[in-house]
């Protein structure tokens, strides 16, 4: 597998940090036959070096198809199906990450169809302390969504996970907050106010075999919306990586709160270079 077979995927994610890796070979650290590998090495499933590869830079791109039944711009029950694109650039402990998805959402009052959000976000690695990773990341989340009302602005995000390796489980947790700048409705005696939000979640993982990689989180989330309880999930994830460039993720969430889907499921391929 490469540096970046085991990347951390999605802005929707915070529960994705989900491995220790202190090097970044793409290998767990309680595998790691060989954890001092520079970037520019391409790696076995033990973590020891099988090619001397030419740059310290690398990229992957990942297709995704997504399916939940609430739209949370509504939130009104829907069955929503999205195409998702992800891209991400990484240099040594460095990563970009571009996203953006289309979506076609049927429910019992609209027929709709159109673009998400686009997410742009930067992120850093610090070395690991003791089976311990700390991740830090910065983003934007562009407004590619046609609201209709032309209240959409760009909202920024900070984001922080840290990742613990005890004996054979890992243990994560993440938190992010981010600032809505989308403009107030307000319409007669009805009013939209919007407030930021915080993120956290909490999980353990564990590597069933060499090539795959299981965890199971709770995550909470405060909606966008004000009034509007907070938004809380249980997740399941799943990382299988196919052969040194091809790899593959499944990540279903059962909502917890009335607010929540009640069913989301997302299945993405990718390909690292």
């Amino acid at each position: 597998m490469t540096k970046i077979a085991l990347c951390l995927l999605g802005a929707a994610s915070a529960t994705l940090f989900a491995f220790s890796d202190s090097d970044l070979d793409g290998v767990d650290d309680s595998k790691d036959l060989c954890p001092n590998t520079s970037m520019s090495e391409l790696v076995s499933a033990t973590g020891c070096t099988i090619q001397t590869l030419g740059t310290q830079h690398h990229f992957d791109i990942i297709y995704g198809l997504n399916y939940y039944q609430t739209n949370y711009t509504t939130l009104e029950e829907t069955d929503t199906l999205s195409h998702s694109l992800q891209a991400d650039y990484y240099y040594n402990r460095f990563s970009l990450q571009l996203s953006t998805s289309y979506y076609n959402s049927d429910s019992t009052t609209s027929d709709k169809n159109g673009m998400n959000d686009t997410f742009l976000g930067a992120y850093y690695t610090l070395g690991s302390l003791k089976q311990t990773n700390i991740r830090f990341g910065a983003g934007l989340i562009l407004p590619t969504y046609d609201s209709e009302l032309n209240n959409n602005n760009t909202d920024y995000v900070a984001s922080a996970n840290i990742s613990h390796m005890l004996k054979d489980v890992n243990l994560f947790a993440g938190y992010s907050y981010t600032i809505i700048n989308d403009d107030n409705i307000k319409a007669g005696t009805d009013s939209i106010q919007y407030q930021n939000t915080n993120s956290i979640s909490l999980g353990a993982g564990f590597y069933p075999t060499d090539k795959l990689y299981a965890s199971i989180a709770y995550n909470t989330s405060d909606s966008i919306y004000k009034h509007v309880e907070d938004i809380n999930t249980a997740s399941l994830y799943l990382f299988y990586t196919i052969d040194t460039h091809w790899f593959t993720t499944l990540n279903y969430a059962y909502g917890l709160s009335d607010s929540a889907s009640d069913n989301a499921l997302s299945a993405r391929i990718g390909y690292s270079f």
